[in-house]
């Protein structure tokens, strides 16, 4: 679920003592008594908010709602993915930030504290936490693991490629910038190429008007050299996929050719949740609760096209899907209709200290599947794989004679 920035919402929040390290260091609201103001009760220093400059209240917005941001899970875990990389010389100082980080109350007050005390970690963390809200990654498998050149040549080869595709073909992408970041076993790589220009409405100094803007749009990499896999999100035409991949070869990978994409030939086996005696499968420590599934798609044998989707209440009857089959299933032969799509009901406990998070997960024959590659995601689909969801790669066929092997 999206989480929404309000800034009154955001001072209460944060604790008074942050706020006051923050706008201090920005040199503004001096005549504010922060100690004295109550926690969560901002209405002065709102009032005062109100009353800056909006060039400098626009500017101090925009860090504001980075350190909204990553005030949660996600944040954290990509502030310490960042932090342990660049304290990956020293481990006991990455082990003194994390108890000192672990220690205090809430995330608000771990993503103030690491803006206002490690900004080293800062840059790289955003990047990582938008790279965890991202969809619409495709994977590339089999390729060589080659180490990955990070070096400011290397990236601004692939800079001049991106930017020269766009420019080219779709008449944008004039400017191109590439930053790379290491997390974990992953290479990162972040591109920007420069979008069409055009005009945005904006209020400017108390004057409404239309104003010519030139964004960016995104494109990034992550590459798993130990696994030899890439994954890459862009927005727009699916025929860039492959010629950014070939970029990506050419200037990081070092190769002269890319071979052709392997055809990828996982699915997901759905049929076993057609019974209602199916029964997930996860870890005890996981946080996991219960799964349930709360809707499925039929799709006909016989009759290309002819689908029955069945949904239920599960909240009030965990097995209302089965109650619907086992209705629809006196007057249709559902021996002809194979399983293609489910919606599955997740509670799964992300903090001791809050309530148990609702997750849906929706997963399509043969391989689409709603879930990223965050932390919690990762954990949802190790609960896949145990329960035999989860695609596998084809066995491959026995050679004569022969059993092959499960």
């Amino acid at each position: 679920m999206t989480r929404h920035y309000s800034t009154k919402a955001f001072f209460r929040q944060m604790p008074n003592a942050l706020l006051a390290r923050y706008f201090e260091a920005r040199g503004v609201f001096d005549e504010l008594d922060f100690p004295s103001m109550k926690e969560t009760r901002p209405d002065a220093l709102f009032a005062a908010w109100l009353e800056l400059p909006d060039d400098q209240r626009n500017a101090m917005n925009t860090e504001l709602q980075e350190i909204f941001a990553l005030s949660c899970e996600k944040g954290f875990l990509a502030i310490l993915d960042e932090a342990r990389w660049q304290l990956r010389e020293t481990p006991e100082a990455i082990t003194a930030l994390v108890e000192k980080l672990s220690a205090l109350p809430n995330h608000f007050e771990r993503a103030m504290v690491t803006f206002l005390e490690h900004k080293a970690f800062w840059k790289g963390a955003t990047h990582f936490y938008r790279a965890d809200t991202l969809s619409y990654w495709r994977k590339r498998k089999n390729l060589p693991q080659r180490l990955a050149a990070v070096d400011a040549a290397s990236t601004q080869q692939l800079a001049h490629l991106i930017r020269h595709y766009f420019h080219h073909t779709e008449g944008r992408g004039k400017n191109c910038v590439v930053e790379h970041f290491r997390r974990g076993e992953r290479d990162y790589f972040f591109a920007y190429p420069e979008d069409h220009s055009r005009y945005d409405v904006e209020w400017v100094e108390g004057q409404f008007d239309r104003r010519p803007h030139n964004p960016a749009f995104e494109v990034v990499y992550a590459y798993s050299q130990r696994d030899g896999t890439l994954d890459l999100h862009c927005r727009g035409s699916r025929k860039a996929i492959g010629p950014l991949q070939e970029m990506f070869a050419t200037a990081i990978l070092k190769l002269d050719e890319l071979a052709p994409a392997p055809k990828d030939e996982r699915i997901y086996d759905l049929d076993p949740l057609r019974q209602r005696s199916f029964s997930f499968t996860y870890a005890v420590g996981s946080g996991i609760e219960y799964v349930v599934v709360k809707k499925i798609r039929l799709s006909s044998r016989v009759n290309k096209g002819t689908r029955i989707t069945l949904e239920a209440d599960t909240p009030q009857d965990p097995d209302g899907v089965y109650a619907l089959l086992d209705q629809i299933g006196k007057s249709i032969p559902l021996h002809l209709y194979n399983v293609t799509q489910v919606e599955l009901a997740v509670s799964v406990v992300v903090d001791a200290d809050k309530p148990a998070k609702a997750v849906t997960i929706r997963i399509a024959h043969p391989n689409s599947c709603s879930l990223k590659y965050d932390e919690l995601d990762l954990k949802l689909r190790d609960m896949l794989e145990a329960s035999g969801i989860e695609p596998k790669e084809p066995t491959p066929a026995a050679a004569d004679g022969e059993t092959a092997e499960v």
